[in-house]
């Protein structure tokens, strides 16, 4: 096995400084948590190929002011990779959410702020549009809702976002293809748009490697499987219908596929009526990229003070 690649919590726990680990179970999975701090609950939810350390640059200073919670979602990171099933529905957007209440409940917090990246943003926007009395407060990083893409797909978010189709594609096609090469793809996928793998470090790097197994490819595709079937259908029967009532601040990068591609705060306030955004000078993934300006932005926000940008971006 490649050493890179072998089981061990250290990087993550050399990163995520302060923090403590625990593994809850849920009604369908087990999930590896990190959580420090003592003031309110932030829930802090990452995407794919990504695990909890994501936040890394963010989370420790966070946990002086919150109680910062951060797991890995089901399939991905140390969390278990429970079977999809033939209807891949155990790796829907809400039975992700349902974890992450389960994983709040456990600790004891019943109403709770979210911030979440790419996939998570997408399991925060189900935690917020099904148990609106239980999210105070949620923060979408370089997304727009699924309904939205599915429905608006160009050609070049086609062409920057192919995976969503590939790895929807039945098993195992997508997953033979991935695991022939494991370590390519991950430097590859990571490298967005030529924005470079400079913006992540040596250790946050190595976890991504260490976690990119067979097991947790197989899981992503679930994901994106279940995504194209049952989470776009939910989205369809509530587009109109239901909005999230809490606040929504939607942060993207201006050298993402979302920037490029989408009018990101037009296709939000088809969800919300109080929705704030801010484009950044970042690609896809704004908390390793400028934690100096994610940072502020989620501390006012999660304060309840209006979101600015720095002084030198306005």
């Amino acid at each position: 096995m490649n050493q890179q690649k072998m089981p061990t919590l250290f990087q993550a726990r050399s990163l995520m400084e302060g923090f403590r680990y625990e593994t809850v179970k849920t009604g369908g999975a087990e999930i590896r948590v990190a959580i420090a701090g003592d003031g309110p609950p932030l829930l802090l939810i990452h995407g794919n190929p990504l695990t909890h350390v994501s936040w890394h640059k963010i989370a420790p200073t966070l946990a002086k002011s919150f109680t910062v919670v951060a797991p890995d979602l089901r399939g991905y990171g140390d969390s278990s990779k429970p079977d999809g099933g033939e209807d891949h529905s155990a790796y829907t957007f809400r039975a992700m959410g349902e974890d992450n209440f389960n994983v709040m409940d456990h600790f004891g917090f019943e109403r709770f702020q979210i911030a979440g990246h790419d996939r998570g943003a997408r399991v925060g926007f189900r935690m917020a549009l099904d148990r609106p009395e239980r999210v105070e407060r949620l923060c979408a990083l370089d997304i727009v809702p699924t309904h939205h893409v599915l429905n608006n797909v160009s050609l070049g978010w086609g062409l920057e976002s192919y995976h969503w189709f590939f790895m929807a594609q039945k098993a195992p096609f997508p997953e033979r293809l991935i695991c022939a090469d494991l370590d390519y793809y991950i430097h590859y996928k990571l490298n967005k748009k030529g924005v470079g793998l400079e913006i992540f470090t040596r250790d946050a790097m190595a976890e991504y490697v260490r976690c990119t197994t067979p097991e947790q490819i197989h899981a992503v595709c679930e994901d994106y499987r279940a995504t194209v079937t049952l989470d776009l259908a939910m989205d369809t029967a509530d587009y109109g219908k239901r909005k999230i009532e809490c606040p929504v601040m939607v942060i993207w990068g201006t050298n993402s596929h979302c920037g490029r591609h989408f009018k990101p705060v037009e296709a939000w306030r088809e969800w919300s009526d109080d929705v704030t955004g801010f484009g950044v000078p970042t690609g896809h993934y704004p908390a390793e990229h400028r934690p100096d300006i994610i940072y502020p932005l989620f501390f006012d926000f999660f304060t309840g003070y209006e979101p600015r940008l720095p002084e030198n971006m306005q």
